[in-house]
């Protein structure tokens, strides 16, 4: 039992990597962004919030420099494509790249950096439940901030005034300029609070998934997280459910290797990548379903004089 229930508990851990990430590119696309720089934006903040650790000891300093890193890579991002009008792919691509160069660069002096004594957290009374106790009420923080932040962000999109003209933006630009919202600066807000959440997704993983550096080690989250918004057609609720689906299937690699299942670890390694191509794949059999739940003006540059 004590297996499944470190099952559970993994799921939830590395799902909270997706699902952050997750949110904060649906609040980009929402406004009718789409960046493709996830990944780089990540690396940057998970060396930003390590390196951070290691010279203050303060996990709040830490994530907070994390959350800095991708602010300030998406406010360049947006910038560029929102005043600039360069190509929102090819841009994310290169944001991307340098996200992975400079990261590598950066982190050379922390490869074998140790951070302090890493603290345990546990919910009172709650995680002294057998099986449930040890499988739910025993994560970080900030996996049940996550989940909490998913159901506001419901509230926001759906029931708040705010949220109404942020999906206006992303469905009809020249319709929210005309009735006197500055869509540019609505759509960098999304861009930087969507960059913002990368990189505390980015710091979470330097931090607590895995507490070290290594370079490359978001290794395809950034692209994940990409994929789920689309899986889960740009709904906050699916993508939570997603997130979690995907890191249990992350997490079902180790598991099996510890129960003694002889399958080759490369196969296993590659099982959560398997699956996004699968979901994708399944997911475009019904293209008028996509069409129906994307932003209409998504990926669409928007002219204010035109």
């Amino acid at each position: 039992m004590d297996s499944y229930a470190l099952l559970i508990a993994a799921t939830l851990n590395a799902g909270t990597v997706l699902a952050i990430a997750s949110l904060g590119l649906l609040i980009n696309e929402k406004a009718g962004i789409v960046n493709l720089g996830a990944e780089g934006m990540m690396l940057c903040a998970a060396i930003a919030g390590f390196a951070s650790v290691v010279h203050t000891g303060s996990d709040f300093m830490g994530f907070l420099a994390g959350m800095g890193a991708g602010a300030l890579m998406a406010a360049v991002f947006g910038a560029l494509v929102i005043w600039l009008n360069t190509n929102q792919y090819a841009t994310g691509l290169a944001l991307s790249l340098f996200g992975a160069g400079f990261s590598a660069f950066a982190g050379i002096r922390y490869v074998q950096e140790k951070m302090p004594e890493r603290p345990s957290f546990a919910i009172p009374f709650l995680s002294d439940i057998p099986l449930v106790g040890p499988a739910l009420f025993r994560q970080h923080p900030l996996v049940y901030l996550t989940m909490v932040f998913a159901l506001a962000l419901i509230w926001f999109l759906y029931r708040t005034r705010s949220g109404l003209i942020l999906r206006s933006v992303g469905e009809s630009p020249e319709s929210a300029h005309a009735l006197g919202y500055p869509v540019r600066w609505i759509r960098l807000g999304a861009v930087v609070l969507g960059g913002a959440l990368c990189g505390l997704a980015g710091a979470y993983i330097s931090i607590v998934y895995t507490p070290l550096w290594v370079e490359g080690m978001v290794s395809g989250k950034g692209w994940i997280a990409l994929a789920l918004t689309t899986f889960a057609t740009w709904r906050p609720a699916r993508v939570l459910l997603g997130a979690y689906l995907f890191g249990g299937v992350t997490m079902l690699q180790f598991h099996l290797q510890g129960i003694g299942v002889e399958i080759p670890s490369q196969f296993l390694s590659m099982l959560p990548y398997l699956a996004t191509i699968v979901v994708l794949a399944l997911i475009s059999r019904n293209p008028r379903w996509i069409r129906i739940n994307m932003p209409a003006a998504i990926g669409k540059p928007f002219y204010p004089g035109s």
